[in-house]
């Protein structure tokens, strides 16, 4: 895990895609940093999933999310990019938002123009504000944040609820708000994301959602690279992939009363310790003993 060499601004200013997970805590992201990964994406509905135990439609607060990316930062320098929901209100709300994500170590925040209360981008029955109220929290964004560097992605779910010309025309009007990377939520077809791509990726760079079983087809990084997106997110596979293997492990251990049946798919105490960094941490913590200064003889 290093820091990286170019700022996150410049790297999708390349000709090349960032693949960057969903990740909803320290433990996650420090797995995926480890993996390799020059990106991350905290996820807002991985962290309604694993924190609240509950769906995401709007249930996580500012707080909850801040304390998240905190924690995240301190394990790991990868760039994050942190799911702001709506900004958790009006504009003044958003520039509170920034504010509080940039300070905790937020790379990039994305905010999206539903109504409150929010839905998953990817149920149905969504709403959007209006295109210029959602240009004015774009505005109102960057004006807060304290580094330029500090990126912000203007998503627009109106493709479901206006059509994709419409989306078109609020992701160049967030644009001219001053979005960094825009993102078009829940296209339907692969001849959906491609237009998106051929009408928007030469004024910002592109993100694109990949949600298993959702609206959008599934394509990988590579694929959708080709199609012009610079930024490819797959958010919340993290927490199905989990989810399926708990379901797994609690009906193993129910039916037999013990983890033995389960071992060959888990790790075991030493080897999660060593995924953790325990050994490189005790060992640290032994070069601060007794570091206080040197005992001196009494003079004769």
């Amino acid at each position: 895990m290093t820091v990286p060499s170019i700022s996150f601004r410049d790297r999708l200013a390349q000709d090349r895609v960032v693949l960057a997970p969903g990740v909803y805590d320290a433990f996650t992201a420090s797995m995926a940093a480890r993996a390799g990964f020059e990106a991350l994406y905290l996820s807002g509905a991985a962290i309604a999933y694993t924190r609240l135990g509950r769906p995401d439609i709007g249930l996580v607060s500012v707080s909850e999310v801040a304390d998240t990316i905190a924690l995240v930062r301190d394990r790991v320098p990868t760039p994050l990019i942190v799911d702001a929901d709506t900004g958790y209100g009006n504009a003044l709300n958003v520039q509170r938002t920034v504010r509080m994500f940039e300070r905790a170590g937020a790379t990039a925040l994305q905010l999206e123009d539903q109504s409150f209360p929010k839905r998953c981008g990817h149920l149905t029955d969504k709403a959007v504000i209006p295109a210029g109220e959602m240009a004015g929290k774009i505005k109102a964004a960057v004006d807060a944040r304290a580094s330029e560097n500090t990126l912000i992605v203007a998503r627009t779910d109106a493709v479901a609820v206006e059509g994709v010309s419409a989306a078109l025309d609020r992701a160049r009007l967030y644009v001219e708000a001053g979005a960094d990377v825009l993102f078009v939520e829940a296209p339907k077809s692969r001849e959906q994301l491609s237009a998106i791509a051929a009408d928007l990726g030469g004024i910002r760079p592109l993100l694109a959602n990949m949600v298993e079983g959702g609206q959008t087809p599934i394509s990988s990084a590579a694929e959708l690279g080709a199609l012009g997106y610079r930024l490819v997110i797959f958010p919340g596979g993290i927490v199905r992939a989990l989810a399926r293997q708990a379901q797994d492990y609690y009906a193993s251990l129910a039916q037999h009363g013990t983890t033995q049946p389960f071992r060959d798919r888990m790790f075991d105490f030493n080897a999660l310790n060593d995924l953790i960094g325990t050994p490189e941490m005790l060992a640290l913590g032994e070069t601060y003993k007794d570091s206080g200064p040197a005992k001196r003889e009494d003079a004769a």
